[in-house]
């Protein structure tokens, strides 16, 4: 594949082959099936939909994720879906005035050898199904999962009070999981949602819809990412499907007496045009592009934050993806840290299939301070992003300038190079082998000491 350049190679086969039972057949589930039966495990995946549904919008692909979806070997298949943005350009709300852009495509490729693209989650989850089937992974769906065993054997409960046994239990099943909330009540935790205060709109612009509109037209066949900050909130907005269809994400506050008790979704209908009202003293450009949006298509979700677990691992079971670290979309990096995940559990369960709690005590190690601390980088991106206009908004402003010529930090995390080097040039699959005696005495620790507390009491 043209911009991928990465030549590592995990070089190993588990000792033991082992019955991986995956919970949930999104993006985290399929990827962690992908390459554990490339392991050579046996891999069956329960899905609680009776058919899987291509849905939401676009999402970044960023090069930590690219790279090992790589390694699995299906980043040429993705790759054919995926736009390739050259630039991020920063822009103020009100006037569209440009204050920097940051370079992406292909330097970044070139720096880290692998590529940033946006692709449309459905496209990506299509692909994926395809190539876990192509693989070998039994898929089982209208398959509920609704506990794990109480002692967290490798065994899970169906709603049908069918139990499925394995070696290895891994909870991909989102942010509403059930095994999650077992876990956290295990370890007497509160697992709850916190609201963040904002909401965000995903819109999808269909290239027809912009015909008589010069500036749309070119933003839909410029493969260039615009980010428009103003107060209270920011947009996000690139083309895909291969510049067919422009899609916008748009984070503004939420609404006054929003019901938090319906439950975390992405797929809940908004309204165009409460959309159109808070955006009505933003720039021309932006106001015929909301224009555009066919009635009735417009989604919203409700942003909440979640506290860290104490654990993502008991004994056999394992959690992986927004079941354990869901990402608000500040920093674009929800799948790619899925997929991280996902490397992981492939590297640990090649080096230590015969001690399946040893290696899930190494994937938490090696995973869960890092997965945390992009989920926390979201509330500094967040502010960065929808300070009023004002002397703090200025000096930001300033800032970005800046960066653009290469002086500074970005206040943007994600165009800032220091911050991109930690999410992008982070390579979690090979830092776990190089590094796996360090990591392996650490989750030795870690489990004499759990084993000694509960001696103890």
């Amino acid at each position: 594949m043209e911009y991928y350049h990465d030549t590592w190679k995990l070089g190993l086969q588990p000792e033991r082959k082992l019955k991986v039972i995956i919970v949930g057949a999104g993006i985290a589930g399929l990827c962690a099936g992908i390459g554990l039966k490339q392991s050579g495990h046996d891999v069956t995946i329960l899905e609680q939909v009776r058919e899987i549904a291509e849905v939401g919008a676009g999402i970044q692909m960023a090069p930590n994720n690219m790279r090992i979806l790589g390694r699995f070997g299906v980043l040429p298949e993705i790759a054919k879906h995926c736009n390739y943005l050259k630039r991020n350009s920063l822009r103020r709300w009100q006037n569209n005035e440009e204050l920097g852009t940051a370079p992406l495509m292909p330097a970044i490729a070139e720096k880290y050898g692998a590529p940033l693209g946006v692709i449309h989650r459905g496209d990506l989850q299509r692909t994926l199904l395809a190539e876990a089937k192509k693989a070998g992974v039994d898929i089982q769906t209208d398959h509920k999962v609704v506990r794990a065993d109480p002692k967290f054997e490798a065994r899970v409960q169906l709603k049908n009070g069918e139990w499925v046994e394995g070696d290895l239990i891994i909870a991909a099943d989102g942010i509403k999981s059930d095994i999650r909330r077992q876990i956290a009540e295990y370890h007497k935790h509160v697992d709850h949602a916190s609201p963040t205060g904002d909401a965000a709109y995903r819109i999808l612009i269909p290239k027809e819809k912009m015909q008589h509109d010069e500036y749309a037209l070119e933003l839909l066949n410029t493969d260039v990412g615009m980010r428009w900050m103003g107060p209270g909130g920011h947009i996000m907005a690139y083309p895909i499907k291969n510049n067919q269809v422009y899609n916008m994400v748009l984070l503004h506050p939420e609404r006054p007496h929003v019901d938090h008790h319906e439950g975390e979704s992405w797929t809940r209908k908004g309204d165009k045009q409460e959309m159109m009202g808070f955006y009505k003293e933003w720039c021309q450009e932006v106001r015929n592009l909301l224009s555009y949006v066919p009635e009735g298509e417009v989604m919203e979700w409700t942003l909440n934050s979640h506290k860290p677990l104490p654990s993502w691992v008991e004994n056999k079971v394992v959690l992986m993806g927004d079941a354990c670290h869901p990402m608000l979309p500040y920093v674009a990096q929800g799948a790619a840290q899925a997929i991280e995940d996902a490397g992981v559990l492939q590297a640990v369960l090649a080096k230590s299939s015969t001690d399946v709690p040893l290696a899930l005590q190494v994937y938490e190690e090696v995973r869960k301070a890092r997965g945390e601390a992009v989920q926390g980088s979201a509330a500094t991106t967040r502010r960065a992003l929808h300070l009023p206009d004002g002397p703090e908004q200025q000096a930001r402003d300033d800032k970005i300038r800046q960066a653009a010529k290469g002086e500074g930090e970005n206040p943007d995390l994600w165009a800032d190079t220091v911050f991109q080097e930690f999410m992008w040039g982070t390579d979690v699959m090979r830092d776990t082998i190089v590094r796996w005696p360090e990591y392996k005495a650490r989750a030795e620790g870690t489990h004499l000491h759990a084993l000694a507390a509960v001696a103890y009491t």
